[in-house]
């Protein structure tokens, strides 16, 4: 396949809400607490969002021909960020050194709490400097920043350049009403945008599908069925998709057992398996377990990793997961090697 730059676009799909409405906390089965802001009150609040305001996100990246060659993303999950950053400034830092497209994370990426999101915000805003520096040219005259390598280069100013880390929301980062801190950050709990690799005979984007879902409260909750039912993440009238990836905190099949283990109800839990295959899924990423396990189901690959935090994973470790797609589009996946330990009190 002739694989022509494009810009990667981020469906006009949902967008966040930076407010509390607060919601009866809800307790699993196994007695962890899950949720201080309940599943209906988040996708509510970030469709309604996105309806009043009309907002269209597209990815910052000037891409031009950026994907000719193929591209890679790096995944991690559970990094339970409290006062020790290494392992997410580690996680960054392997992107950037192997110019990985972008970052996803599958949830609990903090306990919740104000001083460690003000610990990951910084983390964050860091990151970003090193990635400007390496990917943008700053024009002294202008004061105006330029994708380096684009073909038409697009002036930004600093605040418009998106760092570009996308994560779906864990049953830790909402406890306690944290809510209010992760969408301040990150903005919407359920998302997805597409990836454009080229163009078919009929002048149709040929792009790769990312979907990430709310899945912390062990539940999609009605609202969030009945949108997914309607085709709010569904592009297929727009773009051939070529892979669909999908993102959840919550997991699907206990670790090395062909089961049910999650708190889905189990109607849920079915209806999750149809809509993969009807998605045409290629892969499923799923966090929440701490334990690494890959299986096929009904032709798609589920992949639950590792917590990738120094606490619950002190060792070095192959905590991270890179997704490679080669010009030609052949896929293949890797362990990422961690080599991050915390320094001893």
């Amino acid at each position: 396949m002739t694989m022509k730059a494009r810009h990667i676009y981020i469906a006009a799909t949902l967008a966040a809400v930076a407010m509390l409405n607060t919601s009866c906390e809800k307790v699993s089965p196994q007695g962890v607490l899950m949720a201080g802001t309940a599943v209906e009150d988040r996708v509510e609040m970030s469709y309604k969002y996105y309806r009043e305001n009309n907002m269209e996100q597209k990815f910052d990246y000037d891409l031009e021909d950026f994907t000719k060659d193929g591209y890679s993303f790096l995944v991690g999950a559970d990094s339970h960020i409290t006062t020790d950053l290494g392992r997410m400034n580690e996680m960054f830092q392997i992107g950037l050194d192997n110019d990985d497209l972008f970052f996803c994370h599958l949830g609990d990426i903090a306990d919740t709490k104000p001083d460690y999101y003000i610990n990951l915000q910084n983390c964050l805003s860091e990151a970003k400097v090193k990635y400007v520096e390496k990917y943008y040219t700053f024009d002294e005259e202008t004061h105006e920043y330029y994708r380096k390598g684009a073909q038409i280069p697009l002036p930004k100013e600093y605040r418009d350049i998106q760092f570009p880390f996308f994560p779906v929301v864990g049953n830790h980062d909402l406890t306690h009403n944290g809510w209010a801190l992760w969408s301040n950050i990150f903005g919407s709990s359920f998302y997805e945008f597409e990836v454009a690799v080229g163009v078919d005979d009929n002048g149709k984007l040929i792009c790769d599908h990312f979907i990430f879902l709310d899945t912390a409260s062990g539940t999609l909750g009605k609202l969030q069925v009945d949108l997914i039912e309607q085709g709010v993440l569904d592009g297929k009238n727009y773009y051939n998709y070529r892979y669909t990836f999908v993102f959840s905190h919550t997991n699907i099949f206990l670790p090395q057992h062909m089961q049910f283990a999650s708190t889905f109800p189990r109607e849920e839990a079915y209806f999750l398996l149809k809509q993969f295959d009807k998605w045409e899924a290629s892969i499923v990423f799923c966090g929440h377990v701490h334990k690494w396990d890959e299986q096929v189901f009904n032709g798609v690959y589920f992949l639950t990793l590792d917590s990738m935090s120094e606490r619950n994973s002190p060792e070095p470790g192959d905590y991270l997961v890179r997704v490679n797609i080669d010009k030609d589009g052949i896929l293949d996946i890797e362990k990422v090697h961690m080599s991050y330990v915390a320094p001893k009190k």
